[in-house]
């Protein structure tokens, strides 16, 4: 362990749409920020081969090249992008606050912006991991426009899949919806709708065997969990909509989280329930989990920063 201590003004963890944000707005208020861009630099979107919604890229953007530019800027303004991972973190007290980086590195920071992320749970077979990106998926939203008019499957039983389903039904020619046991998690509201549209088909009892195709997504081989049989079904999409896990293991003995490990927020800010720490993106979003809402917060955790350094250190009468 390192027996000097760096001192930090702004310390963001975690890089993606909402950290190198939060980056750019705090390097612009002359905050000084250190980005510990984590295992992941740029986050989920740097397994995102096309990004088509993000507004001022008229033709498309990858989004490997969308999370360089994004740091390019932040670096440009004076932030400093670093690789490595924060290990732990000590909130208890008042700030500066010790963070560890890399199990052998110690900075205080006087505030700290959380930018972690949150990590898509996968079905864990082979060739999910070899096509990702050439037609498998984990966000209906975000790359379903690529599959207008054709046939796509999705995995998944609760509120979330059943909702991807529906947005997917509107835009592809058919939908084969694949549910693990003999039933749905998802509310009735949802149930009903997904039941209710024509083009998709649900499936039972219904395992992924293998996804099939060299280059890309052919179809897929699905498993009758009851029968045994095996039946394969010719797709060019394949959703995977069983949850994300957010990045937040490393804060729970300090931060004030939902059941499943989002961060809560005060509303209306980043603000958490410990002075000076800010949290933003997919690590405390889990309803919308775009890369625009994720930027969107990232600003506003800078911003707050920036206040709550202006009123901490505002000269007294």
């Amino acid at each position: 362990m390192s027996t000097t201590s760096e001192q930090l003004e702004c310390l963001i963890i975690g890089s993606g749409p909402a950290g190198y944000t939060a980056a750019i707005y705090a390097a612009r208020a002359d905050m000084k920020p250190v980005v510990y861009a984590g295992m992941q630099p740029g986050g989920q979107l740097t397994i995102t081969t096309d990004v088509e919604n993000y507004p001022g890229y008229p033709d498309g953007i990858t989004g490997p090249e969308m999370m360089e530019n994004f740091r390019k800027q932040a670096e440009r303004l004076g932030a400093d992008v670093r690789y490595g991972m924060v290990t732990s973190v000590d909130f208890s007290g008042k700030p500066p606050y010790k963070v560890i980086v890399d199990e052998n590195k110690e900075i205080t920071a006087e505030t700290v912006i959380i930018s972690t992320g949150a990590s898509a749970k996968w079905l864990g077979i082979p060739s999910e991991t070899k096509l990702n990106g050439y037609g498998v998926s984990a966000c209906a939203v975000c790359d379903g426009f690529f599959f207008r008019g054709k046939d796509v499957a999705i995995v998944g039983a609760g509120d979330t899949a059943c909702e991807e389903a529906t947005y997917l039904a509107k835009i592809c020619n058919k939908v084969y919806m694949l549910v693990r046991r003999d039933e749905f998690r998802a509310s009735k509201a949802m149930q009903h709708r997904v039941l209710n549209t024509k083009n998709i088909e649900v499936l039972f009892n219904t395992e992924t065997d293998e996804i099939l195709g060299e280059n890309k997504v052919e179809g897929v081989r699905v498993l009758n969990n009851k029968t045994n049989e095996k039946k394969e079904y010719a797709i060019q999409g394949f959703f995977v909509a069983i949850g994300h896990q957010p990045n937040t293991e490393i804060f729970k003995p300090y931060i004030d989280m939902d059941e499943t490990g989002y961060i809560k927020t005060i509303p209306g800010s980043s603000r958490t329930n410990i002075e000076g720490v800010f949290a933003c993106g997919d690590a405390q979003d889990k309803i919308y989990r775009q890369a625009v809402t994720a930027a969107g917060s990232g600003c506003m955790a800078a911003l707050d920063a920036e206040r709550y350094l202006g009123a901490k250190h505002a000269p007294t009468e």
